[in-house]
């Protein structure tokens, strides 16, 4: 994560670093020291590196750096030549507003046709044209599968899902590129920069499913007032779309909520806590019938739960007890909606609509 973004008398002074201590100091966007992990790193640092003035003289500078994690304290002071130049702190509110910036790479990339490969691809990526492109694709991949009708509901369904994504990228001030659909594979939000947060990962993740939940919930209220069996199978499927997503396996959305909410937590007991809140969902899903929902709960909670002794080596600032309850319920609530719609659309006896239930009974 990125601890320290300064402005030195011009300059840029930016720090990245973990929770186990690993630390790498820019100044200029160019790395001038750096810290690896350790097991009992207490929070304190100092960086020392040297620079030259027009003379030709080395001048020495330090950076000291003191973090709090549980809550969230930074301070710092900065010297050079044994004189302070600056000093000060901030807290977690001030580290989730900040964007990460990827260090500029110093070494000139070689020719090869593997590079220019992926240099063509980034260009066609960046164009509109290949959305438009991509976007055709897709409906025709799907209506030669399905129906016109059918694709064109299927597309509205993904873009507003991503939407969603895109809307939580730029709340937090991200760059974005837009929405690629991608013909029998769904659609994908992407992001010109990193996040710096797991509240950051949670949101965006989340924001997709419950775009979708919103759609889906419109889509019904239409259905009550029209009767129009079109709004109904809108409703489900979209509903079996965004439940899907949910589901709590890498790289799905689910899976970055899950797992952001596991690696915030800090103690056995709460890993404890978070495992039986799982085999409980594990148990209701098999209770009710939802074989495909409790199987696949089942293997990315222990996909996940596998590298949570590593989570301390990550770059992301944790949730704290708050946001992994708020996390929590705002996944569970999201979850419960999109299944009690698939529920109430399964009991009106028509067979296309009981089929998002008769998947998940699967």
């Amino acid at each position: 994560m990125e601890l320290l973004n300064l402005d030195c008398q011009g300059h840029s002074l930016r720090l990245e670093g973990s929770m186990a201590g690993w630390q790498l100091l820019f100044w200029n966007n160019t790395p001038v020291s750096r810290r690896d992990a350790v097991e009992d790193f207490n929070g304190s640092s100092e960086h020392s590196f040297e620079l030259q003035n027009e003379q030709g003289e080395a001048i020495p500078c330090r950076l000291e750096t003191e973090i709090e994690w549980h809550p969230l304290q930074i301070s710092y002071r900065f010297l050079i030549a044994d004189q302070l130049v600056m000093d000060g702190g901030h807290g977690r509110e001030q580290l989730e507003q900040q964007v990460p910036q990827a260090p500029i790479k110093q070494d000139k990339p070689k020719l090869s046709i593997i590079g220019l490969g992926a240099l063509g691809l980034k260009l066609l990526k960046s164009a509109k044209v290949i959305k438009a492109v991509m976007a055709g694709a897709s409906v025709a991949a799907y209506s030669w599968f399905f129906s016109l009708p059918f694709a064109l509901a299927l597309i509205f369904c993904l873009v507003i899902h991503e939407y969603g994504h895109i809307r939580a990228m730029k709340h937090f001030g991200l760059r974005t590129k837009g929405i690629y659909l991608i013909p029998f594979v769904g659609g994908l939000a992407l992001s010109d920069e990193r996040i710096n947060t797991r509240w950051q990962d949670v949101t965006i993740a989340l924001m997709g499913p419950f775009f979708g939940l919103g759609l889906s919930l419109l889509s019904l209220i239409a259905y009550w007032f029209t009767g129009s069996m079109f709004f109904a199978g809108l409703s489900a499927f979209n509903a079996l779309l965004n439940l899907f997503n949910l589901l709590p396996v890498l790289p799905l959305d689910g899976g970055h909520i899950l797992k952001s909410i596991a690696f915030s937590m800090h103690s056995l007991a709460g890993l404890i806590l978070c495992g039986t809140a799982i085999a409980a969902g594990i148990w209701l899903s098999y209770t009710f019938g939802l074989a495909l929902l409790g199987f696949l709960l089942l293997v990315g909670s222990i996909e996940i739960f596998f590298e949570w002794r590593g989570r301390h080596h990550s770059l992301l600032l944790p949730l704290d007890r708050y946001g992994q309850i708020f996390s929590a319920v705002w996944y569970l609530a999201t979850v419960m909606g999109l299944v009690g719609i698939i529920w109430y659309f399964s009991g009106m006896g028509d067979a296309l609509l009981g089929l998002p239930l008769q998947i998940l009974q699967s």
